[in-house]
């Protein structure tokens, strides 16, 4: 990077764990790696950074950092530290630290009011009032989930790949699989963001921003999403991180 960087940003969610090097107005290049191998060793160009910006929801993978964290600066993302947005919840410790990145990111990058919909082991949304007020959210299964069950609980049914449907009358196996995910998961979204909307009072500039690893195809046939920001959560780790310097 060709400023100074400033922060190693870590956000360790179920599945994966992403990560980035950030100067104080950018985040690098964006790195996967499988949270269940996560090591210190596999964070490459961690020792670049003075301070680390975490977001973990597998306190687990977090220990297995212990010796990468030790004499650094380390800011753990909770309702503890300064998001640049308040918090209208009757519990804010039981937030996700991705989810109150996400909102992070969201109100400083699009403004409020707005609802971050977040596509990873599960799917999340998270609501921000007018005022930048995070107030709550709705958490159902991931997309990935609904469809290794199928294959998980049934005898005949494959595992598949996700992508987009030929249509919605499938002539195998594979294509009614699939039509039944993609078409059915965007009815499940469409359908909570309808109601989201309702319970805001249907408020007017209404942002729907998606993140995550399935949104780009959630989102390609869904109007009702404006914006898809695929790093949404670590851009949230690098506000957050100068907030609180």
């Amino acid at each position: 990077m060709a400023a100074a960087t400033r922060s190693l940003l870590i956000d360790i969610s179920n599945s994966f764990t992403k990560y980035a090097l950030a100067t104080a107005t950018k985040v690098g290049r964006i790195e996967k790696v499988p949270t269940a191998a996560l090591t210190p060793e596999l964070l490459k160009g961690a020792e670049k950074a003075t301070t680390i910006v975490l977001s973990s929801v597998v306190p687990a993978a977090e220990k297995r950092l212990g010796r990468l964290l030790k004499g650094r600066k380390v800011i753990r993302v909770s309702a503890e530290v300064n998001l640049g947005v308040g918090i209208d919840y009757p519990n804010p410790a039981a937030i996700g630290a991705d989810r109150l990145a996400n909102a992070a990111s969201a109100a400083a990058l699009y403004g409020c009011p707005c609802v971050v919909v977040d596509f990873g082991t599960a799917v999340t949304f998270d609501i921000l009032s007018r005022d930048r007020k995070y107030l709550g959210g709705v958490i159902a299964p991931g997309l990935e989930a609904m469809t290794d069950y199928l294959h998980d609980r049934t005898a005949l049914l494959p595992k598949i790949d996700l992508s987009e449907p030929v249509g919605a009358i499938g002539k195998s196996t594979k294509d009614a699989m699939l039509a039944g995910a993609i078409y059915g998961y965007r009815g499940l979204v469409r359908e909570i963001l309808a109601q989201i909307r309702r319970d805001l009072g249907s408020p007017r500039g209404l942002k729907i921003v998606a993140t995550g690893g399935y949104a780009e195809l959630i989102a390609a046939k869904m109007p009702e999403i404006q914006t898809v920001h695929p790093g949404l959560t670590l851009e949230g780790l690098r506000i957050i991180g100068e907030l609180n310097r």
